[in-house]
């Protein structure tokens, strides 16, 4: 089914820690490009980390914890969208203990004092985006993107741990939407290659050939740009590419917006390490 056109609809929002600091500038994008199409995102008060970072593998019980309050802050009757891949990982995986393990189910009810809704719906925002036609609001059905070579780079953490192996695979999807809006997406081997993110402080001297080989792999193609969907992903290929001139990396729904006729792209282009507006602007994308 394709949806052409939708009337405003509420739906809670879960950021997290990534898109509220380091990666605003998606955060900012994802915003303006779901009004634009008529979501109204309402960010969930008073939220955690998810437990995505250290304490999942230094405390499972912790982490737990972490996630599972933030389904509790969920109003249950309405979705709750996310974005970034590994929050929408640790929080399905916790709505998945409370949905099968009845005793954990209690002993959380008991400590939050409500009870919990085990339907409720926690989606990756490309769940809200595969089988809506986003050129139908584009102004006047305009190709925006046309001339954009890309490569499409989903990271490791949309491959689902065991408990989860039966979701939803998004792989493909960047690759059909920016088509549809006029970019050409080309082949490379790296689309889900690990950028090594959590090594990334730790180890930086064995994650910069990693991220320069992920890099060099988009120009060997002849990529303008990488586009990511992960935002940990994105800081990682910025922050630690030694390359130089190396091809900028863009968020998902930056170019979304863009393409949506969105004019407030110098709120976030500008946070971009790799500033992405020169090639923009010789592609005549942007003014």
């Amino acid at each position: 089914m394709i949806m052409h056109r939708i009337k405003s609809f509420d739906i809670s929002y879960y950021p997290g820690c990534s898109m509220a600091t380091t990666a605003q500038e998606s955060n900012l994008s994802l915003l303006e490009m779901f009004n634009k199409i008529g979501f109204n995102l309402i960010e969930l008060e008073d939220w955690n980390c998810c437990g995505s970072t250290s304490a999942h593998s230094i405390d499972s019980e912790l982490a737990l914890d972490l996630a599972v309050r933030n389904l509790f802050l969920a109003p249950p009757d309405r979705p709750l969208l996310v974005a970034c891949p590994n929050c929408i990982l640790r929080l399905r995986y916790a709505h998945l203990v409370l949905k099968k393990n009845e005793l954990k189910r209690r002993k959380y009810e008991n400590e939050w004092g409500t009870s919990y809704n085990t339907d409720l719906n926690i989606l990756h925002f490309f769940d809200l985006l595969e089988n809506i036609n986003l050129l139908h609001f584009s102004d006047k059905g305009i190709k925006k993107l046309q001339g954009l070579r890309f490569v499409s780079y989903y990271g490791c953490m949309l491959s689902r741990p065991n408990a989860l192996q039966y979701e939803k695979d998004y792989y493909g999807l960047m690759e059909k939407i920016l088509r549809s809006l006029g970019g050409e997406a080309l082949s490379w081997p790296f689309k889900s290659r690990c950028c090594g993110t959590f090594l990334s402080v730790a180890k930086p001297d064995i994650i910069t050939p990693i991220v320069n080989k992920i890099i060099q792999g988009a120009m060997d193609a002849g990529a303008d740009c990488i586009v990511t969907a992960c935002a940990m992903c994105h800081l990682n290929l910025e922050v630690r590419c030694s390359l130089k001139n190396p091809v900028p990396t863009i968020h998902f729904s930056e170019l979304l917006s863009l393409a949506l006729g969105d004019s407030k792209y110098e709120s976030w282009f500008p946070r971009h390490l790799v500033d992405p507006r020169p090639m923009l602007k010789s592609k005549g994308l942007i003014r």
